[in-house]
């Protein structure tokens, strides 16, 4: 039995399945950044003697890892792009591309983190820091997920291009969504913590 809408769109939505439901995610995966995010903003507002974020953060480390993610979102695009043109060879390479460029960034945080361990700094020290852990381990747990999925897409998933091509680009594009997303997270995060 095939399930409907997976490739063509909802009379009622003006969307395929997939597309409602990555877009629903991301709305309820949004009021959970929102609450983090506010609850930053109400901490960093209601304690007279907030740091700082500059003298305790590495930004320019901070910025290179806004690079890289955006150059993620670059190649996630590209991958997407080259189905739409029949090739999943490029499709494939443009994958890789993401996840190693997702690793990449979590190496890099995860080399920031070891900083600030070696220097006796932790979820406990101070608000700011149990704030700053807490948002940038969430984002890290999202982007880890958006790994895994690029890499099963490139790999084992693929076998879908050979029997259902139009349902592959679509879950392609679903996650191309979700990679986004997390990006566009990243980037809401670094000006908040980072640069203010």
């Amino acid at each position: 039995m095939d399930i409907p809408h997976t490739t063509v769109v909802r009379d009622d939505t003006g969307l395929y399945n997939g597309k409602l439901g990555i877009w629903l995610f991301i709305a309820s995966e949004a009021m959970l950044f929102g609450g983090l995010f506010s609850a930053y903003v109400f901490l960093r507002n209601g304690v007279p003697d907030w740091p700082n974020a500059a003298d305790l953060l590495n930004v320019p480390l901070a910025s290179v890892n806004t690079f890289v993610l955006i150059a993620s979102s670059v190649t996630v695009a590209a991958g997407w792009t080259a189905l739409k043109t029949g090739s999943l060879r490029a499709f494939r390479v443009n994958f890789g591309l993401t996840a190693l460029l997702g690793i990449v960034f979590i190496a890099i945080k995860s080399f920031e983190y070891s900083e600030k361990f070696s220097h006796g700094h932790y979820p406990s020290t101070s608000n700011f820091y149990g704030i700053y852990f807490v948002l940038t381990g969430v984002h890290i747990a999202h982007l880890l997920g958006g790994i895994l999925v690029v890499l099963y897409h490139a790999g084992p998933g693929a076998r879908l291009w050979r029997t259902d091509p139009a349902r592959f680009v679509n879950r392609i594009e679903v996650t191309g969504l979700y990679w986004h997303f997390v990006d566009l997270i990243w980037i809401v995060l670094f000006s908040l913590v980072y640069l203010t």
